[in-house]
């Protein structure tokens, strides 16, 4: 049997092969374009997802056997916000997770209600990026298109939905729309009142790796493929990825530097941050995880490669960068806002500490190192919780320099595991869909079966230490600038 992993991703559409076996047949990607209308907003238009997916979808099953492809599902870009009209018709672009405008509406929600009511409803907190913020931002800003409102959905499931017709999310994405009550695994009466919407609005809810439909004939006709090829419904991206590098069961960890940086710790147990810097959401193997989150991860190093140095050799600007733990220069990382653990929209992007003597790979070496002391920000609170934690699984476009898990292992001062095979949400789509075809019973036993370590990065103690110490004023810099941020 064949298996189908599809990762919408913030600038593309990932898609994968996989057999029985977990082996990796064909990998096929499409671009699409993005957004900004306004600053601080982040669109896109959610017809090209399915167009880009299907013309993929075409390229990735070209030359296998189709009458055995078993299952296709999904990872997806988290948190957007896609509204459809009465005839299925999109309303407006998805208004997607990195977007910012909502800012009046998360002051009304952590404020006005209180932090304690949402989180006591949801076992979060409003941030920015999530959907529950943007469908009251388009009630009071755009009340025309509210109103013309039938169904509300996640940017995976709306693809689930144009290729199966099935109205359905799952409760790992769900939990980022902050409209769920994530430890019941139930939609929030008490959040869709405050949003003025109603369930029927709303996909019903299943776990990652349940089967929810199967193709429509008219898709199934265009692609080859049978009618009863099985959709199973996915995760969130950060979910799938987690699958993907078999994070999965009590307490491991999986470090992802992609578009967006994130600290995953997967539990059995429910449990919530008391002071809600960390989400708690459902997992996509039937249990629970914390996560931190960090809005700019990997596009930090892009954003310099690409706007500022203008330069598309990636690995040759890392080759002069030898004296990790020494250098002046300090960046932080926040060029669209922050999540974890500052929940602040209005942060940017700064260097700190440049002088005369000031070189190219001090300030590459300062990205990398951003990134990963704002990962360590939301460790930090892990490590309050008490949770112990001594490794971590990492994966995204950034876990293929290995400059940057050295950092990661001695700035966080974990032993960083690397995988024989890394790609991500959509590897973890095409697992679930095997767990929902039946070739594994759980998605615990796929990962052990599927996912194998291939190298360990030891944190070395002299450079844990000076690492240490540049961390402590890292950690000075966000609180001194705050109000700065706001000026500006």
């Amino acid at each position: 049997m064949l298996f189908v992993g599809i990762d919408l991703g913030t600038s593309a559409v990932k898609l994968l092969l996989m057999n029985e076996k977990g082996e990796i047949q064909k990998i096929a990607s499409r671009e699409y374009p993005l957004y900004f209308p306004r600053p601080g907003w982040s669109e896109q238009n959610p017809t090209d997802w399915y167009d880009k997916t299907i013309d993929g979808l075409k390229e990735l099953l070209s030359d296998c056997d189709k009458s055995q492809v078993a299952g296709i599902s999904f990872g997806g870009q988290m948190h957007g916000l896609v509204v459809l009209d009465e005839r299925d018709q999109v309303i407006r672009p998805a208004i997607l997770w990195n977007d910012g405008r909502s800012e009046k509406q998360v002051e009304y929600l952590n404020q006005q209600i209180g932090k304690d009511k949402i989180s006591q409803y949801t076992a979060n907190i409003a941030f920015a990026g999530f959907t529950a913020p943007k469908i009251l931002w388009m009630r009071e800003e755009e009340p025309e298109n509210f109103a013309r409102i039938h169904r509300i959905m996640l940017p995976k499931d709306y693809l689930a939905y144009r290729l199966s017709g099935s109205f359905v999310t799952d409760v790992s994405d769900a939990s980022g729309m902050l409209l769920m009550d994530v430890k019941n695994r139930c939609w929030s009466k008490e959040m869709l009142s405050l949003c003025g919407i109603i369930e029927d609005q709303l996909p019903e809810l299943h776990e990652s790796y349940e089967v929810v439909g199967a193709l429509l004939p008219k898709v199934a006709a265009e692609l080859g493929l049978d009618h009863k090829v099985k959709v199973i419904a996915g995760a969130g991206d950060n979910a799938a990825a987690a699958v993907g590098t078999g994070t999965v069961g009590d307490g491991a960890c999986n470090i992802s530097l992609g578009t967006s940086g994130t600290l995953f710790i997967s539990n059995h147990k429910f449990g919530v941050d008391p002071n809600n810097a960390l989400h708690s959401f459902a997992h996509a193997d039937g249990h629970y995880h914390l996560m931190g989150c960090m809005l700019s991860a990997a596009s930090c190093n892009k954003w310099w490669m690409d706007e500022i140095l203008r330069d598309s050799d990636y690995v040759g600007v890392q080759k002069d960068i030898d004296k990790l733990g020494e250098n002046h220069v300090y960046f932080l990382p926040y060029l669209m806002g922050e999540r974890s653990p500052h929940n602040d929209p209005l942060a940017r992007g700064a260097f700190v500490g440049m002088s005369m003597d000031t070189t190219r790979a001090d300030m590459v070496q300062s990205i990398f190192e951003g990134v990963a002391f704002g990962l360590r920000d939301s460790l930090e609170v892990a490590r309050q919780l008490e949770i112990p934690l001594t490794s971590t699984r990492i994966c995204g476009g950034g876990a293929k320099s290995p400059l940057w898990c050295k950092m990661i292992a001695n700035i966080l001062n974990l032993k960083v595991e690397r995988i024989a095979v890394e790609e991500g949400p959509a590897l973890g789509a095409a697992m679930l869909a095997a767990v929902g075809c039946g070739v594994f019973p759980s998605v615990e036993e796929a990962a052990q079966a599927i996912v194998r370590v291939v190298d360990v990065i030891q944190p070395k103690p002299d450079l844990v230490e000076k690492y240490q110490d540049r961390y402590q004023t890292f950690r000075q810099l966000y609180p001194a600038l705050k109000e700065i941020y706001r000026q500006i």
